[in-house]
């Protein structure tokens, strides 16, 4: 079928710095847990 097509994009977000670990720390904060829950792990790329 001419015309269709389908694009992915796919960013590693470095979690401790990005968006990611922001979006976990507010978590955190709104939920009343420990600021930094979550964000000491390693991250496990597959």
């Amino acid at each position: 079928m001419a015309g269709q097509g389908l694009t992915i994009v796919s960013v590693i977000d470095n979690v401790v710095k990005g968006a990611a670990g922001q979006a976990i720390q507010n978590l955190n904060l709104i939920q009343g847990w420990d600021e930094q829950a979550g964000l000491t792990l390693t991250p496990v790329y597959p």
